[in-house]
């Protein structure tokens, strides 16, 4: 697939941010970014497959076995909802992961019948498998978790850890595009920030825009994104303490008011 070559800006000058979300994910954060006069190209640069247990997610969650059901991103909580709508809408307990995921189910029509019970204290795999009430003492807590195929391991092993029977489906994956338009990615690598929501976003700028765009400034939705990041030799990377458009939006300004590094 060759990302749209449309920036959403009418930019002729380099940007200062690029923004790499799925297509139709980035219209919030160009128009927080525009509202503090923020030149900000839109350049996806991943996109969205269904997983491998995507059609079991019905049926699974149709036994009605479970104590909780588990959700750690807004992408997820969009493909819990159809699974369970094709269900039937049964009754579950849901912990999400964050304010972002929690506010893609409490936006569906049927919110009223969602039990949305449970949010940790930090917005994180690790706090989640941590804090989620799973009634010590009791027989094992049975968790479903609807996953991305390139999630860790750190949810499903914590909550292991604790005595909890977790089911993990993994329901999509997020694919790198395969090619950008020639004159948008040469706009982009003149940014001074470019802004990732995901490992895969990271590693997909790195193959398409080459080994120098390193010298950019990376502002991350969160502390995944970051590591990632980090680990590919990024030397400034920016994140919020929690994740959500806030803070992605917070990280991005902290990033522009840094020095920038020279191209090599």
């Amino acid at each position: 697939m060759e990302a749209p070559a449309e920036a959403n800006t009418g930019l002729s000058a380099a940007p200062h941010v690029v923004l790499t979300r799925e297509a139709g994910k980035n219209g919030k954060l160009l128009a927080m970014l525009a509202a503090r006069g923020v030149p900000a190209l839109e350049l996806p640069l991943v996109e969205t497959a269904p997983g491998p247990d995507r059609d079991r997610l019905p049926a699974v969650l149709g036994t009605g076995r479970f104590d909780w059901a588990v959700i750690t991103s807004p992408e997820s909580a969009a493909v819990f909802l159809e699974g369970w709508r094709s269900a039937g809408c049964p009754q579950v307990r849901i912990a999400v992961v964050g304010v972002g995921t929690g506010g893609v189910l409490r936006a569906a029509p049927e919110a009223a019948r969602l039990d949305i019970a449970f949010t940790p204290s930090k917005a994180d795999a690790v706090h989640l498998a941590a804090e989620l009430p799973l009634g010590e003492g009791q027989p094992s807590a049975r968790v479903l978790y609807s996953a991305s195929s390139k999630a860790g391991s750190d949810l499903q092993a914590g909550l292991a850890e604790r005595g909890a029977d977790v089911v993990r489906l993994n329901t999509y994956s997020t694919l790198p595009v395969s090619s950008l338009a020639p004159a948008a990615l040469e706009q982009a690598r003149h940014a001074r920030v470019v802004a990732f929501a995901s490992p895969s976003a990271v590693k997909a700028w790195l193959k398409l825009a080459g080994d120098g765009a390193r010298h950019c400034s990376a502002a991350c939705i969160g502390s995944t994104s970051a590591r990632a990041a980090e680990r590919l030799g990024f030397e400034r990377v920016y994140f919020p303490d929690a994740p959500g458009l806030e803070g992605f939006v917070a990280s991005i300004m902290d990033a522009l008011d840094s020095k920038p590094l020279a191209a090599p």
